[in-house]
């Protein structure tokens, strides 16, 4: 399995979501990336899972999912868009 990202440490620390993604550390206001774990108990906060390939984080009490891209700013566009913007 191909894994996006590596990442080491996860932890939500009142309204912060601390990580480490491929041996960097970042912090996020929860506020700034979802609305839904902005108003999350501490539980439902502290009840995630990373999944295997490293592309995202779901919390499965309040059905929340966040891409690690997503939380990178790593944009994708389909690959004849690419072609267009290298001509």
């Amino acid at each position: 399995m191909k894994k996006f990202h590596i990442i080491e440490r996860l932890l939500v620390d009142g309204d912060q979501l601390l990580i480490d993604i491929d041996g960097h550390q970042y912090s996020f206001d929860l506020r700034d990336i979802s609305p839904k774990l902005a108003s999350a108990s501490i539980t439902e906060r502290q009840k995630f899972e990373l999944s295997p390939s490293g592309y995202g984080i779901h919390w499965s009490l309040i059905d929340e999912d966040i891409s690690i891209d997503g939380l990178l700013g790593i944009h994708h566009a389909p690959a004849f868009l690419h072609d267009k913007i290298a001509v």
